[in-house]
């Protein structure tokens, strides 16, 4: 063995093998962090919403320059939603009744006011909320409104003014930390109401408030008053059916969903990581070929030598060995620094995700070191097998 080692210092080159180390460790990096990013990402496009399952869609009439120029209302009429309701792909329909009345807000976090202005609120039937029990109800009289915020409040708040001002970022489990006071104005009254934030919503872009605290609140502080709903919520079977879309582009209306936005983002990204990796593992098969031309060469090199060893007794395993574990540490050296570096790369981008999307789990790099010691294995197995071919062919050259 020590003979072998011997040969083996006489023509190293060291820049080939650093070559082959860069190389490879660029290529293993690429594919380790496309196959992390991949994994720790698709949960923002496949989590479902806190509080509204995934066979509810919300359906708005389009607002086009038509519209505008004509006048023409984009509510809906007692007619329409009948119209809705007797569709056969409909189990349920809820419209969205909105305020009446003046409402002005003011948000704190910690004592520290972060938005006061004049808002409305929206509330939907109760049985289209998903809240856990008892915490999504209101009794006339009550100064305690529960409230869902748009997760977009949130996330603006998260990744702006939090990060900005050195608060603390808001989650799920956080959302008692928001104080939010609620000022009343009409009818000759006004009134003051402490707002219970509950949660977060990802597919409601408004305020929404229980049905029961809008019905009273618009018969007290605006009362005869009443607006045509300008949006619906609809239960539907199974929102992929082609008679609901086909239903839907027959009456011009839209629907306000990011579903089918957010699969195209996961297959948009999933290509993307895809071609990624592919380049990644064309990196490193290209890397195996140099690192394979550098011990061929080595070998070529001491050919004469290595062939005395074999006839003097040296069996071909402890002639290929020196080389083996030359080819072992330095795929050994590749996966380590290759974990090194996703390891903070990851604690990096992770601090953006967990900062726009505070609920999202923050996984673990277990995909990656597995997938990291799948392609040590298998590279470190085309090695052995690849540079104990090349010894014993000089072997039997030589019998």
């Amino acid at each position: 063995m020590n003979l072998v080692w011997k040969l083996l210092r006489q023509h190293i080159s060291i820049p080939q093998f650093v070559g082959f180390f860069f190389a490879n460790l660029f290529g293993m990096l690429i594919v380790l962090l496309g196959y992390q990013f991949y994994r720790d990402v698709m949960p923002v496009f496949t989590s479902e919403d806190s509080f509204m399952k995934s066979d509810y869609i919300i359906v708005s009439k389009k607002i086009g320059m038509g519209n505008t120029i004509s006048g023409r209302t984009n509510t809906f009429t007692p007619a329409e939603v009948n119209d809705v309701e007797n569709q056969p792909f409909a189990s349920s329909v809820g419209t969205f009744t909105s305020t009446e009345y003046k409402v002005e807000a003011n948000m704190g976090v910690n004592g520290v006011n972060v938005l006061n202005s004049e808002l409305f609120f929206e509330s939907i039937p109760d049985h289209f909320v998903d809240a856990p029990k008892g915490s999504w109800k209101y009794t006339p009289g009550d100064h305690v409104v529960p409230i869902i915020l748009p997760r977009a409040y949130i996330t603006m708040y998260n990744f702006g003014f939090a990060q900005s001002r050195s608060l603390p970022k808001i989650s799920d489990g956080l959302v008692g930390m928001i104080n939010f006071d609620i000022f009343i104005h009409g009818n000759g009254h006004a009134d003051r109401f402490k707002g219970k934030v509950i949660g977060f919503s990802s597919r409601l872009n408004t305020i929404l408030v229980p049905q029961a605290f809008m019905d009273w609140s618009n018969n007290y502080f605006a009362p005869g008053s009443h607006s045509d709903p300008t949006r619906l919520i609809m239960q539907v079977d199974n929102p992929a059916n082609e008679k609901v879309t086909k239903y839907i582009d027959q009456k011009g209306y839209e629907v306000e969903d990011d579903k089918l936005q957010a699969e195209k983002t996961t297959y948009f990204l999933r290509m993307i990581v895809t071609m990624v990796m592919v380049v990644g593992l064309v990196i490193s098969i290209l890397s195996f070929y140099i690192l394979m031309l550098s011990i061929y060469l080595l070998v070529q090199k001491n050919s004469s030598k290595l062939e005395n060893l074999l006839l003097i007794g040296y069996s071909p395993n402890n002639v290929a060995r020196p080389y083996q574990l030359l080819t072992i540490g330095l795929n050994t050296g590749v996966l380590l620094i290759a974990w090194g570096t996703l390891y903070f790369v990851r604690d990096y981008y992770m601090g953006v995700i967990e900062t726009l999307f505070p609920d999202i789990d923050s996984g673990t790099m277990l995909p990656a070191i597995l997938l990291g010691l799948c392609l040590f294995a298998l590279v470190s197995i085309c090695n052995i097998i690849a540079i104990r071919h090349k010894i014993v062919s000089i072997w039997k050259r030589k019998e």
